[in-house]
């Protein structure tokens, strides 16, 4: 990738999209709300340690879990980068307030990657009834049905239409919410390659047209002490914040690996933080207000 397709990387996310889900049912019967969700399904499910990544900075310890079933391309090229201690050392090049910050390039400019070949954009997946997706009523307005499958909050169509698909599944997407971890591109939609971004705000303008994949379980508040740049350069920081060692958790001794467990989102726990949060927000609620309650363990 040249070094003038790579500097569009800088400014790669202030301009996309609305997300728009093929064949969504614009007459789908309303969710249920998640507390009616709860029948046996335990309250709390366990990180595996192939999906949880341990970033270190010098601020502190962030946990993101990767969902593989959102971005299985996007999942495996943050593994196998992690896993070579390619962001070791990497800097936090471009961080804007209440939006996201930025990393994973070498070059610490916006115009770096790896040497794997780039990674084509997985904007939407399919969803079907075993990915313990939980939807929560009232999330947002417009057609589909919002929630939260793992700890990733997406936007998909309701079960029922699963009855009239050939594979049993309905289209679903992420959505831009605090905490989620987005892969970075140039304007081509398939140049993704080796950095990415998480979330400290909501913006759906990304929703449908950057690849969501993932969230953070623990340390978000370590990611809002980042060093923030200006919005007239762009969110480009002078003398950036960095992250000294990333990796799987997986590839970790078992000694120093960590052990995280959330709230799985048809359970009970998860089904108390929404009628907590929504009754603090009232009519102004929405599906990116909803965090999943989580903490570690062990490790």
């Amino acid at each position: 990738m040249t070094s003038s397709h790579r500097s569009t990387a800088l400014r790669l996310l202030i301009a996309a999209g609305a997300v728009v889900l093929t064949g969504a049912a614009t007459a789908a019967p309303a969710p249920a709300p998640a507390a009616t969700q709860t029948a046996a399904v335990d309250d709390w499910r366990t990180i595996a340690p192939e999906n949880l990544l341990v970033i270190d900075t010098n601020k502190g310890r962030i946990l993101v879990e990767v969902d593989p079933r959102a971005a299985p391309a996007h999942a495996e090229r943050i593994r196998t980068l992690a896993n070579r201690g390619f962001y070791d050392g990497l800097k936090f090049h471009r961080v804007m307030r209440n939006f996201m910050a930025q990393t994973g390039d070498p070059l610490g400019t916006g115009e770096g990657g790896s040497d794997l070949p780039d990674v084509p954009g997985e904007f939407a997946f399919r969803r079907g009834r075993d990915a313990g997706f939980a939807a929560v009523a009232g999330a947002g307005p417009g057609a589909g049905v919002r929630g939260v499958m793992g700890s990733l909050p997406i936007q998909t169509q309701p079960d029922a239409q699963m009855f009239v698909t050939a594979d049993m599944k309905v289209d679903a997407g992420g959505l831009f919410c605090p905490g989620v971890l987005g892969m970075a591109r140039a304007n081509d939609p398939n140049s993704a390659n080796s950095q990415f971004f998480l979330m400290t705000g909501n913006n759906t303008a990304l929703n449908g047209t950057y690849t969501a994949f993932g969230r953070v379980l623990v340390g978000l508040d370590v990611v809002k002490l980042l060093k923030i740049g200006s919005d007239t350069a762009n969110g480009s920081v002078v003398d950036p914040d960095y992250m000294t060692h990333v990796r799987m958790a997986s590839a970790m001794p078992e000694g120093e690996r960590p052990v995280v467990r959330a709230a799985d989102p048809r359970g009970a726990v998860f089904a108390a933080e929404v009628e907590k949060v929504r009754a603090a927000r009232g009519v102004g609620f929405n599906i990116c207000d909803v965090t999943v309650p989580a903490e570690v363990v062990g490790g």
